[in-house]
């Protein structure tokens, strides 16, 4: 005798208050049984008008607020609008001053990613590495507050240069943090990256092709995780690109399934397939060993150069009128900023293009189809933060 299983459709909401949904993001679900036949996301419940506030501000005053945007990586939101100003006026730093920004942004991206691979690991049920990770984050954040004086929102990189040299000894304490660092890595591999249920879990879930990342806009590693490998430390303009010009490093993605760069991390697992969350979390795993060879590079080079480390502008300092936009490659992708100056102090317009809203926008077509439970390991896989989506 057969029997007529039938489900019903539920519509669920997941956030905007929810563990797994990284800030104030909403996720409206539709689901038959435990699968999810329609996923749509809403947004706007962090938004705070930073544009306009941006227009009201000298460059100078606005630093602050960009630490806002992506919370988890200030360095390098004030790295992208300090380039933008420095654009829209022809102003190149100091060899002192671009090595120190460097270091302070290729810190900040190791501080990001271990956020990244512990949330997704939390998210999955795993807590250790969440505790492992943040006592390492806790470290680079004691290394900038003695850099800036602060732990979370830095406004370190100013129009100009930089607000203060690194202090006596600052070197050495962060070549000693890397020392002990780097063999916390493979413990991170050993409990997140070959373990059998993390792998289930994230391995050929949400798979992502290229030619759709490169379609709905995605960049950093949601695009290079799919075996795209586009890096603007490579690829961007050469205001941005100088900065890495005399720096060797790999771009980080499974091209033909394979990564260029040689080392002795687990392998990728026959289940898993190039674009999918596993790779995602992969790239960026990697991507803290390349930048903590830049972190060494970057202490040499500021050792080697001669002169001094530049100073921020005047606050009230006027910019020439024409336009700029700049994009740099942050955490979590493309970066970017234009500014409009009619010649005063005060930018006439500024918009900020946000790396986590394009690659939010996939999130719609990875969940359709999916158990659930998989929801949040796609929305983990994609590393977004609120501040920077809303604005």
């Amino acid at each position: 005798m057969e029997y007529d299983v039938g489900t019903d459709q539920w519509v669920l909401n997941m956030g905007p208050q929810h563990p797994a949904t990284h800030g104030v993001l909403r996720l409206t679900l539709r689901t038959d049984g435990e699968v999810v036949t329609e996923c749509v996301a809403h947004v706007g419940y962090l938004h705070r008008s930073a544009e306009k506030i941006g227009e009201n501000l000298t460059p100078r005053q606005f630093i602050p607020f960009t630490d806002r945007l992506d919370y988890l990586a200030g360095m390098n939101m004030n790295l992208g609008l300090t380039l933008a100003v420095e654009k829209l006026a022809g102003y190149a730093p100091s060899e002192k001053t671009r090595h120190l920004r460097v270091l302070a942004v290729e810190l900040c991206r190791i501080a990001s990613h271990l956020v990244a691979a512990c949330s997704t690991g939390l998210d999955l049920g795993s807590f250790t590495p969440f505790m492992w990770s943040f006592r390492e984050r806790e470290k680079i954040q004691l290394l900038f507050e003695e850099l800036c004086g602060a732990r979370l929102t830095y406004s370190y990189i100013t129009p100009g240069g930089v607000t203060a040299d690194a202090p006596e000894g600052w070197l050495e304490r962060c070549e000693a943090f890397l020392d002990q660092f780097e063999p916390v890595i493979d413990e991170l591999h050993a409990v997140l990256t070959s373990n059998g249920i993390f792998v289930h879990r994230m391995a050929g879930v949400g798979v992502l092709s290229a030619a759709d990342a490169v379609a709905h806009g995605c960049s950093g590693p949601v695009l290079r995780g799919s075996g795209v490998a586009w890096d603007l430390r490579r690829h961007g303009e050469p205001i941005y690109r100088s900065m890495y010009d005399d720096y060797r490093f790999e771009v980080v993605a499974p091209v033909n399934g394979c990564y260029p760069q040689d080392h002795d991390y687990p392998p990728v697992p026959p289940q898993a397939v190039v674009g999918d969350s596993w790779h995602r979390f992969y790239v960026r795993m990697l991507e803290v060993v390349q930048s903590i060879g830049l972190v060494r590079q970057a202490i040499k080079k500021y050792r080697q150069a001669s002169g001094t480390v530049d100073a921020p502008w005047q606050v009230k300092q006027k910019l020439p009128p024409g336009e700029a936009y700049l994009e740099t490659e942050a955490p979590k992708g493309q970066m970017g900023f234009y500014l409009v100056s009619d010649g005063s102090a005060v930018p006439w317009r500024l918009r900020i293009r946000s790396s986590s809203f394009c690659n939010l926008s996939v999130v719609e077509k990875l969940c359709r189809g999916v158990m659930l439970a998989d929801v949040a390991a796609i929305v983990a896989s994609l590393d977004i933060v609120l501040g920077e989506i809303d604005r």
